[in-house]
C-alpha cells in the first residue's frame, strides 16, 4: 500500500523559513515523480515544485521558482521541500503527490506536471503552512 505522510508545516513570519517532508512508503521510490501542491482557503489546488525521483531532475511553478527547493534522499524515501522568504500568500495546506513510472519522470521534463494532476495517483493528507504578515 503506498502511503504518503507530510509533515513540517507550522505558522512562520513573512520572510522565514520551513521544512517539509514527504516521508513515502509501499513503492519502489526510484520510479516515480513526487510533487507538491499546494491549496489556500477558497482557492483551486495548485502545484508547487516536482522532483524525478531516478534522475534528480526538478521543475517549480512560478510562484515558487527561487524560493522554494525541492529534493529527494532515496535512501529513506523522503522528500523535501524547503520554503523560504514566505509570504503570507504561500499560505495553505501542502501536500505531496506520487506519480508513478516513466510517464511521470516524462511531465517533469516537460514542465506540465502541474496541469497532470490525474496522473499522481497516490496523495498525502497534507500539512499547513501558515504565514503571518
Amino acid at each position: 500500500e503506498v502511503q504518503l505522510v507530510e509533515s513540517g508545516g507550522g505558522l512562520v513570519q513573512a520572510g522565514g523559513s520551513l521544512r517539509l517532508t514527504c516521508a513515502a512508503s509501499g513503492f519502489t521510490f526510484d520510479d516515480w515523480a513526487i510533487a507538491w501542491f499546494r491549496q489556500a482557503p477558497g482557492k483551486e489546488r495548485e502545484g508547487v515544485a516536482c522532483i524525478s525521483v531516478k534522475d534528480g531532475k526538478t521543475d517549480y511553478t512560478d510562484s515558487a521558482k527561487g524560493r522554494f527547493s525541492i529534493s529527494r534522499v532515496s535512501a529513506t524515501n523522503t522528500v523535501y521541500l524547503e520554503l523560504s522568504s514566505l509570504k503570507p500568500e504561500d499560505t495553505g495546506n501542502y501536500y505531496c503527490a506520487a506519480g508513478r513510472g516513466e510517464e511521470s519522470r516524462v511531465l517533469v521534463v516537460l514542465r506540465i506536471w502541474m496541469h497532470a494532476e490525474a496522473q499522481f495517483e497516490d496523495w498525502g493528507r497534507g500539512t499547513q503552512v501558515t504565514v503571518s504578515a
